[in-house]
Parts: C-alpha cells; sequence; structure tokens
C-alpha cells in the first residue's frame, strides 16, 4: 500500500474539488481523499461489488472516520457510471483499471463525467498481479482520448495524471 498522502498529491486533489473513486474496495483511501477536499468538496466512492460496499461502510463507522460528512458511497459499473455530464473535477483510481475488461468503455464515460478540464489520476503499484507498466497506462488514456499531464514516481509504483482535453 502506498501512504495516502503520496497518492493524493500525485493525483493533484484540491480542496473544493468533487471527486470519484472508481473500484474504492474496502475504502484503503477514500477517507483521506474525503479529508483532502475539505468540507466545500465531495467524494463519492463506487464499487460494484457489494462486499466491498459493506466493507467501506463499516470503515467509515469506525470513531477516526465518524466526521467525514463529503462522503458518499455508492454502488455502481464503471461502464454506467450514475453522474451527470462534466459534473466531476476528478476521477481516480488505485489498482483497479487493469481489473476493467472494457477499458474503453470506461474512458469514454470517464470523459463524460468529467468537467472540461476535469482529471484523471490512475496509480498502480506492485505486488499487484495485474500491475500495468506505466508505458501501456499512458497509452490507454492517450487511446482514450486524454492527454497526460503528469507521469510521477518509479518503476514499482507511479501515477499518471491525465486532464480531459
Amino acid at each position: 500500500m502506498q501512504p495516502p498522502a503520496l497518492l493524493i498529491e500525485r493525483s493533484g486533489a484540491q480542496k473544493g474539488m468533487t471527486i470519484l473513486e472508481i473500484g474504492c474496495g474496502s475504502g484503503a483511501y477514500t477517507p483521506w481523499f474525503a479529508r483532502a477536499v475539505g468540507e466545500t468538496g465531495r467524494v463519492y466512492a463506487l464499487d460494484i461489488q457489494p462486499g466491498m460496499l459493506k466493507q467501506i461502510r463499516r470503515k467509515l463507522e469506525q470513531p477516526e472516520n465518524q466526521d467525514i460528512q463529503n462522503l458518499q458511497v455508492t454502488a455502481g459499473s464503471a461502464y454506467e457510471l450514475p453522474f451527470e455530464n462534466e459534473s466531476l473535477d476528478m476521477v481516480y483510481m488505485v489498482t483497479v483499471f487493469q481489473e476493467i475488461p472494457d477499458k474503453a468503455r470506461t474512458l469514454k464515460e470517464v470523459r463524460r463525467v468529467l468537467k472540461r478540464r476535469g482529471v484523471l489520476a490512475i496509480s498502480e503499484f506492485l505486488p499487484d498481479p495485474d500491475y500495468p507498466w506505466v508505458t501501456t497506462t499512458v497509452r490507454m488514456g492517450k487511446e482514450g482520448g486524454f492527454r497526460v499531464d503528469d507521469v510521477n514516481g518509479n518503476l514499482w509504483n507511479y501515477t499518471v495524471r491525465f486532464k480531459k482535453g
């Protein structure tokens, strides 16, 4: 697991942003992002697996997370995001993108929900068995209509920050 502060820094998350995490899982990073956007921001945690949604809800009930009021847990698919067109400042995924079978369809949906200059941040790190090389992630993002804004990290862990062009 990567330090949450590092992923927040690499992603470019800022106070006041409206952010979607696709594939939130048990919420390893979600509360950190909710704190990073502050009271004026909002984080949506999306997962398709009911078991993961149950885990993140339990995590949010823990005393250290009960102060978080700007986070909403949502069931859904990356193929049909339950958000209005151009309604989000950022979409991020941590060790999730390679697990999505239809990446082109997902990227099309992400483009739809991102605001005009919105950000897509994809973080990957070893020892994830589905770990893609950074060049693969960059290529797929470009093929999906995004432009590379920043690549940060090293061979073992990285974040690619794309911008909707």
